[in-house]
């Protein structure tokens, strides 16, 4: 049977065919749907992890304890992942272990855009690129039989484009193989500095296997057409370079990591010119130049951001007619810029802070748009859990600059994810830091996720519920203020307070996502024009549901409006109204 799957739903379905027994991820764009795909199977235990460290762990004990097991995280999560990424290098399989790793050139929904082709490399593990969404469900199942035969964990490498675009899929059905038996292995699976310098002889000398064995791999494909031009490339950059130069030839590379050498020197024999086409950094071009070829990559095509076909035309001097891509008609987009949903409990925060005129350090989660205006309230965004330490060592840095005048935001699941260890330095290290913990009781951002402070799993089971204030306790906060986000005037009074106090305290700002919850304060709130004087205050909490009449005077969109009544209550005339009851 075949059917229409996006790259995350083929990856979930290529676990469930490979007979993966066990899943752990935390969420993040582009790969947050694997992991919600994968837990619509129920022969698969999956789970949502605090963090990715966790959920390589995690993975990494059950392929040991002898069932195939796969996580997944986006490019930055890997970083975080990094620790144990590396040393299960070393340390090899059981069962069979995939690790999902989901780029995002261009930045869709991420901070950076790091090529983490590099980690393979890095950590000397074999990696996968699909291209479609057949060949990412293909890559699953192949990826594990591979990381049994040659003891070693899977990287798979995708990109949004392959996450999230859709492609035909030929189902098969699930096998699952026999349970391997966890044996004591003290040499194999105790890192100890003896047993590592040991492994780590493995680990070179499996890399040479796997590159004699990639040369004769179907994970490959040549296309030979024309010989003018020959081009190199792998994942989704094949299907761009394959609709720009149809007569071309092609070495479509599925296993690029360790490199099929005899295959790309046989290949590069065979055509006049030779190109590699592949996003971001010439991870590829590099291995090619240095085993003598000349080729021609990055001379050419851009080094930033994700290509298209009409980025391969352009860098190439091509016509649009000379080559096999439709004419695109190009319209003016009005800009959108992204915004905190109607009724959002963070915008009363934000709008607050920015009255204070407070240095503001910000951090990962849907909280990340109060930097965008007219909240203009974050001045920094750098990782999860980066606000605490970086408040922290701001105070340090100028104590009298920055007292009363600084505080940490941070969402209550990046909170659980790596802000813990923050705010234990800041009480270790006897500093004065406020944060704010914006707890609207799930994993907003990247779609209503649970975590270990929601009280339910990824299967919807009731679980226990970590208290966050007592965990602050347990850390050693003493000053811990609970405040109801909605209640300005009792917001900004508690944030003068603490804020005056040379001591760190933690607010908890507690309201749910209202997308999640369903929240409908009330029926939509109104403007009394004739106590309108425009002075647009109202337009400064930010919120889709105010708009601009034509008169000039503010306006509700009672499509958008909940009545969360923020807007009232920073309005100075009066003028926007409670709906009549």
């Amino acid at each position: 049977m075949k059917q229409l799957l996006s790259g995350n739903e083929a990856i979930a379905r290529g676990a469930y065919e490979a007979g993966v027994l066990f899943a752990a991820a935390y969420p993040g764009t582009p790969s947050t749907e694997i992991l919600e795909n994968i837990g619509k199977y129920k022969d698969i235990q999956s789970q949502w992890a605090p963090n990715e460290k966790v959920a390589m762990e995690v993975v990494i004990g059950a392929a040991l304890g002898g069932v195939r097991s796969l996580t997944a995280m986006k490019h930055v999560g890997l970083n975080v992942a990094a620790d144990p990424f590396f040393s299960a290098s070393y340390m090899g399989v059981n069962a069979g272990l995939m690790i999902v790793s989901a780029d995002d050139p261009s930045m869709h929904s991420s901070q950076n855009e790091q090529d983490n082709r590099w980690y393979a490399r890095a950590a000397k593990m074999p990696m996968l690129e699909p291209s479609d969404s057949a060949e990412a469900k293909e890559f699953v199942i192949r990826g594990l039989e591979l990381s049994e035969k040659f003891d070693t964990p899977i990287l798979l490498r995708t990109t949004t484009r392959v996450n999230h675009s859709k492609s035909v899929v030929e189902l098969g059905e699930r096998t699952v193989p026999e349970k391997k038996v966890y044996r004591k292995n003290f040499q194999k699976y105790t890192l100890l500095p003896n047993n590592a310098r040991k492994r780590h002889q493995f680990v070179e000398q499996r890399l040479l296997e796997m590159a004699e064995w990639n040369n004769q791999s179907l994970l490959n494909q040549v296309q030979m057409r024309g010989l003018e031009i020959g081009i190199i490339t792998s994942g989704v950059s094949y299907q761009y370079a394959r609709e720009v130069f149809p007569e071309a030839s092609i070495l479509k590379i599925g296993l690029t990591f360790p490199l099929p050498k005899k295959l790309i020197l046989d290949f590069a024999q065979k055509v006049k010119q030779l190109f590699v086409i592949e996003e971001l950094d010439p991870f590829l071009e590099e291995q090619v130049r240095a085993m003598g070829i000349k080729v021609t990559g990055k001379d050419k095509l851009p080094l930033l951001y994700e290509y298209n076909p009409d980025v391969l035309l352009e860098s190439f001097g091509l016509r649009k007619e000379n080559a096999a891509v439709s004419p695109v008609v190009e319209r003016e987009i009005p800009a959108r810029p992204p915004v905190l949903c109607p009724g959002c409990s963070h915008r009363g925060i934000f709008y607050l802070l920015k009255k204070l005129r407070l240095n503001v350090t910000g951090d990962i989660g849907c909280y990340t748009l109060g930097g965008f205006s007219p909240l203009s309230a974050i001045d920094t965004c750098v990782d999860m859990g980066a606000s605490v330490g970086m408040a922290e060592g701001m105070e340090k840095a100028s104590p009298n600059e920055r007292k009363g005048k600084l505080v940490a935001v941070i969402g209550d699941s990046t909170f659980l994810h790596s802000g813990i260890t923050g705010l234990m330095d800041v009480v270790y290290n006897q500093a004065a830091t406020k944060v704010i913990i914006l707890d609207n009781h799930i994993t907003a951002m990247t779609g209503h996720q649970e975590h270990p402070a929601s009280g339910k799993t990824l299967s919807g089971q009731m679980t226990s519920r970590v208290n966050i204030q007592q965990l602050c306790e347990a850390i050693g906060i003493k000053r811990i203020i609970r405040v109801n986000p909605y209640h300005l005037d009792e917001t900004l009074k508690i944030l003068k307070a603490e804020l005056a106090i040379e001591e760190p305290s933690v607010i908890i700002a507690d309201a749910p996502c209202v997308i999640h919850a369903r929240t409908r304060f009330s029926e939509p709130y109104w403007v009394d024009e004739s106590k309108c004087i425009e002075c647009q205050v109202c337009f400064q909490v930010g919120c889709p549901a105010i708009e601009k009449a034509e008169s000039g005077k503010a306006r509700i969109n009672p499509l958008l409006c909940i009545g969360c009544d923020i807007c009232r209550q920073v309005c100075k005339p009066d003028a926007i109204q409670r709906p009549v009851q």
